[in-house]
């Protein structure tokens, strides 16, 4: 039985094959930064977080927009970036289509942890009792939740 070589591999490699799953990944990821290079220079005013390219297909690339107001304000330079792409990609992409993606725009917001205590539930002691007596005819692994449930209404009193 051979012995295996305790040498670290190079997993660049894994991109710059020519075939293969993380390859064609990588390949098309580059050709969506090069698009969206050729429509920032295009539009220079257009804020970077209100769009990003989403795809391309065939001869059409689509840009996906935060809201209809965005979405209107490409719509008037459509032609520009479509003469910008057909000179860029020699015909390859001559059409662009905007969809408008509202839920690309939300952020989530972390509710900070007071210093003081960590919010925690409990329940009423006769909520703790109810859970006890249904827990004496429960099956096992109900009957554990159950009384660990039930136990909350300790750590209050």
């Amino acid at each position: 039985m051979a012995q295996k070589s305790k040498l670290p591999i190079d997993m660049s490699t894994l991109f710059s094959e020519t075939s293969g799953t993380l390859a064609q990944i990588a390949k098309k990821t580059n050709s969506l930064k090069i698009l969206a290079d050729i429509v920032r220079q295009s539009c220079p005013d257009l804020p970077a977080e209100v769009w990003q390219i989403a795809n391309f297909t065939q001869n059409t690339l689509v840009i996906e927009v935060n809201s209809a107001i965005w979405g209107q304000r490409l719509q008037f330079e459509k032609v520009k970036i479509c003469q910008q792409l057909a000179i860029a990609t020699d015909n390859l992409f001559t059409q662009v289509s905007i969809k408008v993606s509202p839920y690309r725009s939300k952020t989530s917001y972390t509710v900070p942890i007071s210093d003081k205590k960590a919010k925690t539930q409990y329940i009423s002691s006769a909520t703790a009792h109810q859970l006890n007596e249904v827990a004496k005819n429960a099956p096992e692994s109900l009957k554990k939740k159950l009384l660990k449930l039930a136990s909350l209404a300790d750590k209050s009193s």
